[in-house]
């Protein structure tokens, strides 16, 4: 009895011994390496480890979305403007042509043409603005770094009315330039130059520098902030050099300050000058869907042509213009912040 139970013990061992055997052999009729099956498992649990796997869920949903609302909608408007879509019925995606950008190039060369005049007033508010606000921001900034009282306070009411949404700034300068109730055209009267007041809305000689003006108010306090950033950066040993020298203020300011400054300027500029391109609701509340010749900017001619001239194709066309331009401004200062590092 007892033989026989020590012979099945036996032939149990053996058989465990055999099968583990057997989980070494591979497939292949060779023996698996315990140090790979290791490495692997090291590999996979690191991968799972990394950071980038581990902030997936943080930055991927985001990431989706923008791609799909932002990206893919840039991309299926630029196929909009490849067709001949007027906006009723489902777009042909069969045959795309360069149409409708054939068509703005003729007009682009036509000066009594909608597009060449929203063109022009469009770069011209960039260029104008731009410069402006450049100009104006840097001399707030030179002021308010001379130490004078109350700085913190000057600096949050010059910075103030960029806070404001351009919907906000559009209907307070309709007041402002109402030419019998408004504050600009009553000022004149009062102080005896009421022989200056006009019609600053409505007269096709002041209606584009009104709104430069009246964006040039809103963001003159970014561009303070920033020169003012530039200037504080400054070391004082430069200013004393100079005055040492026996430079003036005014060539101490061109000759040593403002050259450093080239970097707060770039920064400056390019976001006024999307600013400018975005101007959209700021002309449509102050003048409607068709400002006039004298301020009518690409923008609001793209949504006169989508929504109002039911000619989708157009607008999209001008749309994509519109998006090429801002590539054109940002696109050089993220290839220089690219090549500093800094990106």
């Amino acid at each position: 009895m007892f033989d026989a139970f020590f012979r099945a013990l036996g032939r149990s061992r053996e058989t465990r011994e055999t099968e583990s055997h057997s989980d070494d052999v591979r497939t292949d009729g060779g023996v698996a390496d315990p140090a790979m099956a290791g490495e692997a498992e090291a590999s996979s649990s690191s991968v799972l480890d990394s950071e980038f796997v581990q902030s997936l869920p943080f930055w991927g949903p985001p990431a989706l979305l923008v791609g799909l609302f932002v990206y893919g909608a840039v991309a299926w408007n630029v196929l909009i403007s490849l067709t001949d879509w007027s906006g009723l019925g489902q777009p042909e995606y069969e045959n795309f042509d360069l149409s409708v950008y054939s068509q703005m190039l003729n007009d682009l060369l036509d000066p009594t043409s909608n597009f060449f005049v929203a063109t022009r007033n469009t770069v011209a508010l960039l260029v104008a603005f731009t410069v402006i606000t450049l100009l104006l921001g840097l001399l707030l900034a030179i002021l308010v770094d001379q130490g004078v009282r109350f700085e913190n306070t000057f600096r949050t009411i010059y910075l103030l009315p960029m806070s404001l949404s351009f919907v906000v700034t559009a209907i307070f300068w309709s007041w402002m330039y109402n030419p019998s109730i408004g504050l600009i055209n009553e000022t004149l009267r009062t102080v005896g130059l009421g022989a200056f007041t006009q019609a600053w809305l409505s007269n096709p000689q002041f209606k584009l520098g009104a709104v430069i003006f009246a964006l040039m108010w809103q963001f003159s306090g970014y561009a303070m902030i920033v020169y003012l950033a530039g200037l504080q950066a400054i070391p004082n040993e430069q200013y004393e050099a100079a005055r040492t020298d026996g430079a003036s203020t005014f060539r101490m300011y061109r000759r040593v300050v403002v050259p450093q400054l080239r970097s707060s300027t770039t920064s400056a500029a390019v976001v006024l000058m999307v600013f400018a391109l975005k101007a959209f609701d700021f002309l449509f509340v102050m003048f409607g869907p068709n400002p006039g010749p004298s301020t009518d900017i690409l923008s609001v001619m793209m949504f006169r042509e989508a929504f109002m001239s039911t000619n989708w194709a157009y607008g999209s066309g001008i749309a994509t213009v519109l998006f090429l331009m801002a590539l054109g401004v940002i696109a050089p200062y993220l290839y220089r912040q690219y090549q500093r590092g800094e990106l």
